[in-house]
Parts: C-alpha cells; structure tokens; sequence
C-alpha cells in the first residue's frame, strides 16, 4: 500500500480519472470547488462526502509534490558553523 500511494504513475492516473470523472460537461470536481468557493449554500452532507471522494487523488499528488520537494530541498544535512 505504501508503495501504491508513493507511486507517481498511479497517482496521477487517479487523478486524470477519479478525481476528475465525470468528465462532460466538465469535470466533478470544479463544480463543487465553484460551490464551496460560494459559500457552499445547499450543500447536503453526500455533496461534502463527493467532493471528499474527488479530491483524495489531488490531495495524494500535492502530498507527493510535497514531500519530493522536501527531500530536494532540506534533507542535506548542513551543520552551521563547523569549520
């Protein structure tokens, strides 16, 4: 699983298709970001759940982004001061 979810191709398979089915008209998931964005008025606890359920694929590759970057950025170790 841990390999599954670090997974670059599959994460961004899941995202091409779950997280942005159905895709006509247009995606899911930009209609209920336009509806949180305006306030969310009339959204029933399924309409949260739903957008939950689109979102999880984003949420992995912003988590990947997140932690190559850190690798790249901060994992050498830099002691200050030595000499």
């Amino acid at each position: 699983m841990k390999t599954t979810i670090n997974n670059w191709r599959f994460v961004t398979i899941l995202c091409l298709t779950l997280g942005l089915a159905p895709f006509v008209p247009e995606p899911h998931i930009f209609g209920k970001v336009r509806w949180i964005l305006g306030g969310a008025v009339g959204m029933e606890p399924m309409d949260w759940f739903d957008f939950l359920f689109h979102g999880i694929p984003f949420f992995l590759l912003l988590r990947l982004i997140f932690i190559h970057l850190k690798k790249k950025y901060f994992s050498s170790k830099q002691t200050v001061g030595a000499k």
